[in-house]
């Protein structure tokens, strides 16, 4: 009797891979995107808590919040994905806005031209903290679990 080898994969299995690939990465691609969308918002937040440092020293030091960049001793940081962080007094001496607003581009997907505002109430030598966000398309989809009312 002759022996008959396998020589390699037959079409069908080759084309079961070729299938299973092309879900796999039907479903990965998108999930991708929206990870790094929620990665470069992140960089928003975080280029925030320098502001709310300098604003919280300055309630600690002064009794009440700071009016703007200038007398919280704050510089807005330059970055490609945020145009600015600004502080703010809207009106109570125990309350600041920290404002963050994100680029205009296409790296930021939905969340782009939108903004993060952290809001802080003092009371006594604590600073409290909370956070919403607002513009772009969809900007709830991509900010932190905290940001999102």
């Amino acid at each position: 009797m002759k022996r008959q080898y396998q020589r390699g994969f037959t079409l069908i299995e080759l084309m079961i891979v070729v299938a299973i690939i092309g879900i796999l990465a039907a479903i990965a691609i998108p999930q991708y995107q929206d990870y790094t969308i929620r990665a470069r918002v992140s960089e928003a937040v975080n280029l925030a808590s320098a502001a709310k440092t300098a604003s919280a020293e300055y309630f600690n030091t002064n009794g009440e919040m700071p009016l703007n960049n200038d007398s919280a001793g704050y510089t807005s940081p330059n970055s490609p994905l945020v145009q600015s962080v600004t502080v703010a007094r809207p009106g109570a001496s125990n309350v600041v806005t920290v404002t963050s607003l994100l680029s205009t581009g296409t790296v930021l997907g939905g969340a782009a031209g939108g903004s993060i505002i952290l809001i802080g109430t003092g009371s006594g030598a604590v600073v409290t903290w909370t956070c919403s966000a607002t513009g772009g398309t969809n900007i709830i989809k991509y900010v932190p679990a905290n940001c999102r009312s």
